[in-house]
């Protein structure tokens, strides 16, 4: 079926623009949602108004995000989940928690295909994040999945004291195993002498 689109639909086609697409695709979406309109003659008459009202709509759109894109980029979202004793969460955090926690955030509405989410998240800790706001317009947010039980900068203060005490073993490790390369560099010269 041919049709005149009346709105950007993502993937598909512009406002404006004449495509040929698929009867039950048209029917049971495209136009009950008036997002396109069968092309008849009188709807390709009306094309040129219409590209005219989608170009402007774009350029709003892209304004829009650009704003919300500002305001978000940095941010930082906590979200509070139950978790066993080995920071795997009882459950997980997915593009829709996020983005209903970015739109409590801005009190805007925030879709959750706009959350780059490779899989949803199932572990404590912090996770920075790419949205998805228009084609030409990213932020990144920071997301910080915490125990039940205890505030999100309790949790924070209790992942540095752990990424200290790792460094600190890891350095601790790295001395003793140099001690050892040297004693042993020492071993194999006596038996070479008493030989």
């Amino acid at each position: 079926m041919r049709v005149v689109f009346l709105e950007d639909v993502p993937g598909v086609a512009q406002g404006g623009d004449v495509k040929e697409v698929k009867n039950g695709f048209a029917r049971n979406y495209l136009i009950p949602k008036s997002l396109a309109t069968p092309a008849t003659h009188n709807a390709l008459q009306r094309i040129a108004k219409l590209q005219r009202q989608a170009q402007v709509t774009r350029v709003r759109q892209l304004e829009d995000m650009k704003e919300l894109a500002a305001e978000l980029d940095g941010s930082q979202i906590n979200v509070e989940m139950r978790a066993g004793s080995t920071g795997r969460l009882y459950g997980s955090v997915t593009a829709a928690i996020i983005a209903a926690r970015l739109a409590e955030l801005t009190e805007k509405e925030i879709d959750r295909r706009t959350v780059t989410l490779s899989e949803p998240i199932r572990d404590l800790g912090e996770f920075d994040l790419s949205l998805d706001l228009h084609p030409d317009v990213q932020a990144g947010v920071s997301v910080l999945v915490y125990p039940t039980g205890t505030t999100p900068e309790a949790y924070v203060e209790s992942l540095r004291a752990a990424e200290e005490a790792a460094a600190a073993a890891a350095a601790e490790a790295e001395a003793l195993e140099e001690d050892e390369d040297y004693e042993e560099e020492e071993y194999p010269d006596d038996e070479e002498e008493e030989g």
